[in-house]
This record gives C-alpha cells, sequence and structure tokens, in this order.
C-alpha cells in the first residue's frame, strides 16, 4: 500500500571482495578515515569517498573561502515552491557543486518535521507536513542520484528540535512516529536512497545509532539497501554494530576501536560486519568509487541562474494592499531600510553552512532593477549580535600583501607547524590540511584600514581563550563566555568579545590576534574563530528618526527585516518569535509616515509580525540563498511572481502556538500533541493563525472550476482570470468527520503546482494512492467508506469537494 516501491539491490557479486578483506581491514572499512572521508582499499580497487555537509549547498571537505560554494536557498524556502520538479532540479544542482568538489556523498536533504516553530533547525528542514515533506525529499533525492551522487536525507527519526539534542529521548508512540515522523523517509527509501543518517537523540529509551528502528521499518519493511551513516560523532559503543549501524563517523570512531577484537572473541557477529561492509562497498559501486564503475557524469547546471529561479519559486506573499507589483518606471525615490537589506542572511547556521564567491543583499538587487531612481539607504535598526568578520578590501596581508589575513599555527615550544594565507577573517577548520589538534596556539594577523574615523568594537569570537592585539599593544585578553553544553552551537555560533579602539580614516592598524586551543572534547581536531567588528553604539532612536526621515522623502519604503545567526541555528533552539533588536518599532515608525511601505522578512522560521496590517505589502523570503538580492528585486518590480506558499503556519503570536515544547523535562521530550502538530493542531484547536497553512498570494486571480476523479487520480481544473500569466498550487486535503478512529480535522494528501497564461486554464493532476488515506494500526489500514476531498489554495481555501472511496 505504499506510494512506490524500491527494490533491494543484490550484494552477492560483492563477496568475492569481501572474502579478501582482513578482519582489521572490515573493521576499518564502517569507520572514517578522517572528518569526511571513508577509508581507501587500493587492493581491491576501492578508492576514499568523501561526504561533506550540503542540505543547502555543498560545501565540500573543507571550509574555505578559497574554494567557494554554490549557496542555495534554505530547506524552508524549497518547500515553499511546493514544486517537486524543483526540487528535482535542487537536487541536480547539489549534484552539479558535488562532483566539481570531489563530493561522493550529500548529507542532505534534511526532512525532520517542523514540529514546532521555535525548532532551532527550523530553517533547514522543509515543512510541518509529512506529505509534503515526504514529496520534495523524494524529489531531492531522485536529483542527486539521478547525477551519480548519493543523497543522505536526516536525521533519522524524531529529531525535531535542538535542545540537549545529544541526548534526549524522544517518546512518541508508533501511529504517530510512522504516520509523521518516518514518512518522509520511508518516501525517499521508496526514491531509492543510497544512504541516510541516523540522529543524536534516543527514540523511547534507544540511542538512534543502536535503535531497532534502523532494522525495522528501514531495513526489513521498506527494503532500504543502503549504508546508515551516523550524525557526527552519534556512535557511543559496539551495540551499535547489531543494530544496523553501517558507518561511524566520523573516523576513526572511538566507541569502535576495539570492533576487531570483538568480532574476534565473540562479542559481536561477524555477519553484522559483513553486512556492513556490503553495503559499503555497493555504495561505493553506485558512486563510481569502486573500480570498473565509473562516476556519472551529472548534467551541467547554471547554478547561478537557478539559485536565482528558485529562490523566486520559494518567496511567499503573505499581503499585498495592490502596492506590487512596482511601477518601476514611475519611481523616483525609494528608501530601502533595515540591517538585512544590506548585510542579507542567505543561509542560515550550522553545518549546512556554505561559503559562496558572492551574495546579492536586497539593497544590490533593488539599485540594481530600478537605475532610473534614487536609492537611499538607512540601517534603521541594528540585528546583528557579536562581531561580524571584517571586510576583505579593507584588509592587508602583512606577509604576502595581498588582501586577506595571514594565520600561523604554533606548537608546543612556539614553533611554527603550519601557515595559511586566507581571504576571510571568519574561518572554520573541519577537515582539512591546518594542524589543529597538533597546535597549541593559532595567530591571526592582518592590517586593517578603517572605514571611518571613530570608535569601533574590534574583538573576536571563538570557543578558544584569546589575546587581541592592535598595533602592538595588548587590548584583550579574554575568552568568550559558552553558554550551555552544546559544543556544536559553541563551535559553529560562538560568542564574542570586544574592546574599544579608536580608529581614523586612512591610517591602517596592525591587528594581531592569539588563540590558545580549547578542549573541545570529540571536536577536537577542529576550530572555528572570527576576528571581527561589533555593531556601531548608536542610539536606536536616532537610527530609527534617519529611517523615518528617508522613508517620508521616499515614494515607497522597503524595510527588509529579519534574524540572525543566534536566532536560528544548528545547537539550539528559539525562546520567542520575535525579530530582534528594535525592528517591530522600525516598521511601526516607517509605517505611520504614510509612505507606502513593502516590508521583506529575511528569516528562515515563522516571526511574529505585529504591524502586519499596517504595511501596504509583506514578502517573505526566508533564507533565498546567495541570488536572495536579484529575487526580491524581481518581485517587487513584477518580473517574476512570487511561486511560494507556506509549507508551515505562522502564528500572530508564540501565545497561539499549539506546540512548543522543545525542551526535555528530566531528559525526556514526550510528543504529547500525538499527529495534531502544524496546521492539524492548529484546526484541532480552533485559534486563528495569522496566515494559514498553504497561503501565498500571485500576481493574478484564479477561480476553481472543477475537480473530477480519473482512477486513482484527482483532476483540478483551474482558470487564470487574471491580466498576466501566472502560478497556482492546487493543495488536496482529505476529511473523515464520522472516522472510527482518531484524525486530524484534514490533512494534505497532494498537490501540484500548475501554470497558465492570461484566461487559460491548467489542470492539475494530483496522484492519490489509497495509502495516503491509511492510518497506522498494526499496519496501514484504510477504513471503509468515503472520505471528503478538498481541494483549493491553502488549507482553510478550499472552494472544491467530492466524496472518494480509497479502497475501490
Amino acid at each position: 500500500m505504499t506510494d512506490t516501491t524500491t527494490s533491494t539491490a543484490s550484494t552477492d557479486h560483492l563477496r568475492p571482495l569481501l572474502e579478501k578483506l582482513t578482519l582489521e581491514q572490515k573493521a576499518a572499512l564502517v569507520q572514517g578515515a578522517d572528518f569526511w572521508t571513508t577509508v581507501p582499499l587500493p587492493e581491491i580497487g576501492l578508492r576514499a569517498m568523501t561526504l561533506s555537509d550540503g542540505p543547502a549547498g555543498v560545501r565540500g571537505p573543507r571550509w574555505d573561502e578559497r574554494d567557494p560554494s554554490l549557496n542555495m536557498p534554505s530547506g524552508s524556502a524549497l518547500a515553499a515552491s511546493w514544486d517537486v520538479d524543483l526540487a528535482h532540479r535542487y537536487g541536480a544542482a547539489a549534484a552539479a557543486e558535488a562532483r566539481r568538489k570531489g563530493v561522493d556523498v550529500v548529507l542532505g536533504p534534511t526532512i525532520n518535521l517542523h514540529r514546532s516553530p521555535l525548532g532551532g533547525r527550523h530553517f533547514e528542514c522543509f515543512s510541518e507536513d509529512p506529505e509534503l515533506s515526504a514529496g520534495l525529499g523524494a524529489a531531492y533525492v531522485r536529483g542527486l542520484q539521478d547525477n551519480g551522487v548519493a543523497a543522505t536525507p536526516k536525521h533519522y527519526v524524531a529529531n525535531d528540535s535542538e535542545t540537549d539534542r545529544f541526548t534526549m529521548d524522544v517518546q512518541v508512540d508508533e501511529r504517530t512516529l510512522r504516520e509523521l515522523y518516518l514518512a518522509p523517509f520511508e518516501r525517499t527509501v521508496a526514491a531509492g536512497t543510497w544512504s541516510i543518517m541516523s540522529s543524536y537523540n534516543s527514540v523511547d529509551g534507544v540511542t538512534m545509532t543502536e535503535n531497532d528502528l534502523l532494522e525495522t521499518p528501514l531495513n526489513s519493511e521498506w527494503g532500504f539497501d543502503g549504508v546508515v551513516v551516523s550524525d557526527w560523532t552519534a556512535v557511543r559503543s559496539l551495540d551499535a554494530v547489531p543494530a544496523a549501524q553501517d558507518l561511524a563517523m566520523p573516523g576513526p570512531a572511538p566507541a569502535w576501536a576495539d570492533l576487531a577484537d570483538a568480532v574476534r572473541d565473540g562479542r559481536l557477529d561477524e555477519a553484522d560486519l559483513d553486512r556492513k561492509v556490503l553495503r559499503m562497498l555497493l555504495l561505493a559501486e553506485r558512486v563510481g568509487a569502486l573500480a570498473g564503475h565509473d562516476a556519472v557524469e551529472p548534467a551541467p547546471v547554471d547554478g547561478v541562474a537557478f539559485v536565482r529561479e528558485a529562490a523566486v519559486e520559494g518567496s511567499v506573499l503573505l499581503r499585498n494592499e495592490g502596492v506590487l507589483p512596482l511601477d518601476a518606471g514611475s519611481l523616483r525615490r525609494v528608501a530601502v531600510i533595515g540591517q538585512n537589506a544590506r548585510d542579507a542572511r542567505t543561509q542560515g547556521g550550522g553545518s549546512a553552512t556554505v561559503l559562496p564567491e558572492r551574495t546579492v543583499s536586497p539593497l544590490d538587487g533593488i539599485r540594481e532593477a530600478l537605475p532610473g531612481a534614487g536609492v537611499a539607504y538607512e540601517i534603521g535598526a541594528v540585528v546583528q549580535e557579536g562581531v561580524a568578520e571584517l571586510d576583505l578590501a579593507r584588509m592587508t596581508n602583512p606577509a604576502t600583501g595581498e588582501p586577506g589575513l595571514r594565520v600561523t599555527f604554533l606548537g608546543e615550544d612556539g614553533e611554527v607547524l603550519f601557515t595559511e594565507d586566507r581571504r576571510s577573517s571568519a574561518l572554520v577548520w573541519f577537515g582539512g590540511d591546518a594542524p589543529i589538534a597538533a597546535s597549541r596556539t593559532v595567530v591571526f594577523e592582518t592590517r586593517y584600514a578603517p572605514e571611518s574615523t571613530g570608535d569601533v568594537e574590534l574583538g573576536f569570537a571563538g570557543a578558544n581563550p584569546g589575546r587581541l592585539l592592535v598595533n602592538g599593544d595588548l587590548l584583550l585578553d579574554d575568552s568568550p563566555v559558552i553558554e550551555g553544553t552544546d559544543l556544536g552551537a559553541a563551535f559553529l555560533n560562538p560568542p564574542s568579545v570586544t574592546a574599544t579602539v579608536a580608529v581614523q580614516e586612512g591610517t591602517p592598524i596592525d591587528v594581531r590576534v592569539e588563540f590558545d586551543r580549547a578542549d573541545m572534547g570529540a571536536l577536537s581536531g577542529a576550530m572555528s574563530a572570527t576576528v571581527g567588528i561589533a555593531p556601531e553604539r548608536t542610539d536606536p532612536a536616532e537610527l530609527i528618526a534617519r529611517a523615518v526621515e528617508a522613508a517620508t522623502a521616499a515614494d515607497i519604503a522597503v524595510v527588509v527585516v529579519g534574524t540572525n545567526a543566534k536566532v536560528e541555528s544548528e545547537g539550539y533552539d528559539r525562546t520567542d518569535l520575535d525579530l530582534p533588536g528594535r525592528q517591530d518599532d522600525l516598521v511601526r515608525a516607517v509605517a505611520a509616515t504614510g509612505t507606502p511601505v513593502v516590508v521583506v522578512v529575511n528569516a528562515g522560521s515563522p516571526v511574529v509580525l505585529p504591524w502586519a496590517d499596517d504595511v501596504a505589502a509583506i514578502l517573505q523570503g526566508y533564507f533565498g540563498g546567495q541570488e536572495f538580492g536579484h529575487a526580491v528585486a524581481d518581485i517587487l518590480t513584477g518580473a517574476a511572481e512570487p511561486g511560494g506558499r507556506l509549507p508551515t503556519t505562522w502564528p500572530a503570536s508564540l501565545a497561539d502556538v499549539p506546540v512548543t515544547q522543545v525542551t526535555p523535562d528530566e531528559g525526556v521530550l514526550r510528543y504529547t500533541e500525538g499527529i495534531h502538530i502544524g496546521y492539524r493542531a492548529w484546526l484541532r484547536s480552533g485559534a486563528e493563525p495569522a496566515y494559514a497553512f498553504g497561503h501565498g498570494l500571485g500576481y493574478t486571480t484564479w477561480d476553481w472550476e472543477s475537480a473530477t476523479r480519473q482512477g486513482d487520480t484527482l483532476e483540478v481544473t483551474v482558470r487564470n482570470t487574471g491580466a498576466r500569466a501566472g502560478k497556482q498550487v492546487v493543495q488536496v486535503y482529505a476529511e473523515r468527520a464520522d472516522s472510527s478512529v482518531e484524525r486530524p480535522v484534514r490533512w494534505l494528501v497532494g498537490h501540484a503546482v500548475v501554470r497558465a497564461d492570461a484566461g487559460a486554464t491548467a489542470t492539475a493532476s494530483v496522484s492519490l494512492p489509497s495509502r495516503r488515506f491509511a492510518h497506522w494500526a498494526d499496519g496501514w489500514v484504510v477504513e471503509p467508506g468515503a472520505f471528503t476531498l478538498r481541494a483549493g489554495a491553502s488549507v482553510v481555501d478550499l472552494p472544491l469537494e467530492l466524496e472518494w472511496e480509497a479502497s475501490r
């Protein structure tokens, strides 16, 4: 009763290779060789395979600005397109990037659910709905693997929040687990995924790398024949060996150090190890890492053009009181306001981060799109927290004279172990050649040319004690205070310390920071540090007053609001849904000028918009990737239509949100809401959200004409009644008011994207296999009788209705 099926590939032809390996070789192969690669065995024609973070762009084995990556829209932005064809192309673009960087296995997509908007990694995941997440995840997987690169859907399973993620125990009933949290993984297995990542957390008392869920349903029911790779450092003991955990990363894994001895003395069954080795060999065959099996060459992709298109398709027009699209020819004065307008967030924080060659901000995009208008900019409100990296154009490497800085790695006695010339003052070492583990001091040196005369807050961020010297004078000798116990958060979004430095325009200063290596436990071979400048200490009221003045003098004001790296990131959850800083006050003040205001929201997750009724338009742009600014300008000027619909319900206030518990109680996080998350919970509670699941406006109008059944397919016909071509997302929901089992008020069973010229009709064909109507009761069961289907433009805008016998 599944939507699609996959056949398990035979590994019999690989047994002759297995039989050539010693026990020690087999034990080595199921552990990483280092942070990002697997062990090569040239004697059997096996090269190392390279894995890389990659749910929103493929970073490669080095976290290095000298080898930039395509920065694609985040998971929530992709999901907002509701477009499986776009998701397939997204996977194909990721595959092209992977092969360019020598990567065989991409660690993505992230298909955990938006159980609560407070989840810190919400931006990286697709949706609150299992059907939407499943369809997009399966298409993404096919896009990668059709082009020869392995996908790794993650994190299996119930890893839907960040607080105590390494140790929390999620308690969830089997029906909820099957219908919601396992469902996207099941669909990616049906799509043939070659790998899956197991998560840090426990489910019902057993850590996931040792959990029976790795065997049932993953292997035994779904027929998964790929490799289960652990989240980094998630393997805790040898008990993961019989539990169908195939690859321990990074390696060599301390928990499996005596794996060979454990097989030799009978504590472990060698057959369990052999199954893992065969799966590793099958993966190598699939990605072209085994002699005689060439890698598929990915189709060429214009990555930058695709990112721009995908950002447009995933941008949601929440509100439009007739002001959009702008009449570019009539605009003479435009005010662009907001720190995120100039310093846009194109991606969320954490392991999904990539380093693009360049990014286009909304300010850049608007200036380019409106060459005939005077565009004035004001920051309006400070969003940034902590230091931001120095401008490359203002840094000179003292050793080379080129833009950038010199990094020197010193040993125990101060001897130079290694040097690097870098083009950024925000650096991460997580793999690569630098001798991080052997270093005792790491030194950053640059000559910085101040932009203007005045005081700057110069300092550093990191998990390491450090000393800041300016022109040879010691100004800081401090250690940033790490909050919480999540090493990942401390590593990827470290705290800052600063000192006030008086600078003069035209007079460079010599900046030197000496970092002492701190004990990072499992991350002892890694380091993250930034030398930079913290936000100016201008009176917030003055910044708002300047913005009001600019808006008053303009024909239109575009205010870009958003989050920062301290709000949305891997490693911690959110505590509220508010925009940071004085941004709400800023929008209210600009709206009060009477100038029409368009607000662009630059956030990967829902934020509260208390001023929504006071502005003319609101565009939710998510984290739109490196072409975010061009996409925003395309939409504002009408060069493109906003293509997105909300993949997650947006609340008017946190108090209205049905599911907010993301913090474990004595180590246990109970999913007491069961199958009622997202819009299901909103419909059940009767609370009114700010914007419903599936909501999104376009630049044309539509009539919903008919819905008819053709076998197991629903055909929905819509007519474009507006004056321009447009996109519509046809959404189909099921209801069962007289059900004998507990159900949501309604649930998504299918969707399709259609496009039509002005005056034309389009018909969406939505496949509805019987599984979409089934519930879990120790097996999948379709309740006899009729379901009510509703089709329309959101979960609460459903003009078409018909009865549907799912089992006929």
